[in-house]
């Protein structure tokens, strides 16, 4: 059964079903979720809990042994299996399919799994966990949604923002959801319940990165390479958030490649400049200082790149990060030859 995330507050009102699947691509609402039923389960009597994480090694006869040891003198148990590579092998899988048919009232199992792909939703042992108890998937909301959502977190901490001031918080911390509620846990700590300004929530988001963070996006569009590295350098030692700074770039990359394109089709760039967005003038300057420099072939380069810094970000790819965002900044620095 499949149950939707909005859908389990109310679902934990009721009677716990032996067997909950989570998976999806966002960790925070994997954690929230997770929470949610083990608090649910201890309010309901399920006084133990195993946790068991099935890594490289992990012997499968332990998930039977786990829910068949149940205490003489306890409560109902809780067993707490996580896959986190989300593939259990061949021993694991025909382990789960013997385990979805021999469930227990007395024992609630709790799977918490990655992101899986369609092959995965296909294999035997997952449609027998999802025949046998619920599965709820959790995966971040699209960039339209997300103010919505970070409006119903704010709403949970008494406050409410204008819309700009939610457009502002979805576009600094959009694909990094934990970001996103750290930022929200911010504002509750700075700023009494009621409504928000703009002018407040630019203050609480950026207020430590926002300064260096710009002067590297300055030093991008001036095609200053030794100035993007140095600023680099010293942004890691701060510890700033790769995603707020991918952000950075990636903001920056996508709208030169729209002036480039704009120039190249010989329409106005001011319109250009409207259609993304750029009213500032001093950014609008450095913009079009920037664009005789770069040409559509190594802006196609850096969108490319700013995605595979993406998927590293979000664990989906191997390498060094702030390498990838050195040679990023180099790419983009660099002239015609």
């Amino acid at each position: 059964m499949q149950l939707r995330p909005d859908q389990l507050a109310s679902h934990l009102a009721g009677t716990l079903a032996p067997l909950y699947v989570l998976h999806g691509d966002e960790p925070l609402l994997v954690i929230e979720a997770g929470d949610a039923l083990r608090a649910a389960a201890r309010e309901k009597g399920y006084t133990e809990r195993e946790v068991l994480v099935a890594a490289s090694g992990f012997k499968w006869d332990s998930l039977m042994l786990a829910a068949g040891n149940l205490s003489l003198f306890g409560g109902n148990k809780l067993v707490d299996l996580r896959i986190p590579n989300g593939k259990p092998g061949r021993d694991g899988g025909e382990a789960l399919q013997r385990y979805c048919e021999r469930l227990s009232a007395d024992v609630m199992t709790l799977v918490t799994l990655p992101q899986l792909d369609w092959a995965a939703k296909k294999t035997s042992w997952f449609n027998a966990l999802a025949q046998a108890g619920i599965v709820i998937e959790l995966n971040a909301p699209a960039l339209a949604d997300l103010p919505d959502w970070i409006a119903r977190r704010l709403a949970r901490q008494n406050q409410s923002a204008e819309r700009a001031a939610l457009d502002f918080i979805a576009a600094h911390v959009e694909g990094n959801l934990l970001a996103a509620h750290q930022e929200i846990q911010k504002l509750g700590l700075l700023h009494p319940p009621g409504s928000l300004t703009l002018a407040q929530v630019e203050d609480a988001v950026l207020n430590v990165a926002r300064y260096d963070v710009d002067k590297l996006r300055a030093a991008l569009l001036d095609g200053d390479a030794a100035r993007c590295a140095r600023l680099l350098d010293g942004l890691r030692g701060e510890d700033v958030a790769p995603p707020l700074l991918l952000w950075a770039f990636a903001s920056e990359i996508r709208a030169l490649a729209a002036l480039r394109a704009a120039q190249d089709e010989g329409r106005p760039l001011a319109a250009a400049l409207r259609a993304e967005r750029v009213f500032d003038d001093r950014r609008a300057a450095a913009l079009q200082r920037a664009l005789p420099r770069l040409r559509q072939p190594q802006l196609r380069a850096a969108l490319l790149a700013a995605a595979r810094i993406d998927r590293m970000i979000k664990g989906l790819a191997r390498g060094d990060i702030w390498d990838e965002f050195l040679q990023l900044a180099l790419r983009l620095a660099r002239k015609p030859a």
